[in-house]
């Protein structure tokens, strides 16, 4: 009865930690950074990710996660070993039960590779599950009756699709094209058409601040709104060296996103394309429900309506939904214990 059992969504770009009788008790980023001279941890978290891009040469800093799997065994074990000593799980007498989340369609190899990374913190039993099955649950979905509900999950480093029936997966794929895509896209088009250089943070905060999607709306005031949508931003001059101020609008973020939003949008077809008949009635009447953080980038739900004739919703908190999802799943570990 002591015992916290713990979900882990272990994302590319935050890690979050739901404890059981608690919530979500921790939402970081999932940086960790180490001085190269010792090898051993400087900051963890948010910490570590204040320091992105700001630190010296012999100070680096890691992203362990690299499309929703573990790049860097050692440095992953690092921060789940911090994240649980913050919580006050790590050393305590009685050991957790974990249930971490995963993207569709890893390999057999990484899935070991995850639960290994979260045994090794000391968990007393160590459950992987997929993440667009439990992001459909953080969602709300009912996904125990023979109904389809169709999920996509678009985290920082995959985009997972399934839809789902009887509690399993049915059909799904995994992309990697998502998040940090849509940030590089954005550097990127920065650099080409203004010849500036700005970092990961920078874009980030473009995408959220004026990030979106172009569709045909007859709602012509509402067209005008998104285009006046403006941001300075400031980098580095390529042609001069100097730092330098730009410009930017919403509807340049829709050109620079483009290209990777449409490859989501054909996964999403094929995995429509692959959904036996019936199924594919249930998603025509139910939707599609976004999910994550990429969920949020404004006209998406619109734009995928009008490619995919399918009506199409935004989950109430998208980026929460798989590490809530984890918290309906510790509930019901007795039936796989």
């Amino acid at each position: 009865m002591f015992r916290k059992d713990i979900g882990i969504d272990l994302g590319t770009v935050n890690i979050l930690v739901y404890v059981k009788g608690e919530g979500i008790v921790l939402n970081e980023p999932s940086v960790v950074v180490i001085d190269e001279d010792t090898k051993r941890p400087i900051a963890f978290g948010r910490d570590a990710d204040e320091m992105l891009g700001r630190t010296p040469g012999k100070i680096k800093v890691i992203k362990p996660m690299k499309d929703g799997v573990i790049a860097d065994f050692e440095t992953t074990g690092m921060l789940l070993d911090y994240l649980l000593r913050k919580i006050n799980i790590k050393g305590s007498f009685f050991k957790p039960r974990i249930l971490i989340c995963c993207p569709s369609n890893i390999t057999e190899v990484e899935k070991s590779a995850i639960a290994d990374a979260a045994a090794r913190t000391g968990a007393k039993r160590v459950f992987v599950e997929e993440e667009p099955k439990v992001a459909a649950i953080g969602a709300g979905l009912d996904i125990s009756k023979p109904v389809a509900n169709m999920v996509v999950d678009i985290g920082g480093g995959t985009t997972d699709i399934a839809v789902l029936s009887l509690g399993n997966i049915v059909t799904s794929a995994s992309i990697k094209t998502a998040g940090n895509t849509f940030d590089a896209d954005i550097i990127n088009y920065i650099k080409d058409k203004y010849k500036l250089l700005i970092g990961e943070k920078t874009a980030e905060k473009i995408k959220k601040t004026i990030g979106n999607i172009s569709y045909k709306d007859n709602n012509k005031e509402k067209n005008k709104e998104n285009k006046k949508e403006k941001m300075d931003v400031r980098g580095r001059d390529l042609v001069g060296g100097l730092p330098k101020t730009i410009t930017i609008s919403s509807d340049e973020i829709a050109e620079a996103l483009k290209s990777s939003v449409e490859k989501i949008t054909k996964m999403i077809k094929q995995v429509l394309e692959q959904t036996p008949p019936e199924l594919s009635a249930d998603i025509i009447e139910k939707g599609i429900v976004l999910t994550g953080g990429g969920a949020l980038l404004k006209n998406l739900p619109e734009y995928l309506e009008e490619k995919l004739e399918v009506p199409v919703f935004t989950a109430e908190d998208p980026l929460t939904c798989v590490a809530n999802g984890t918290g309906v799943l510790l509930d019901k570990l007795h039936y796989i214990d």
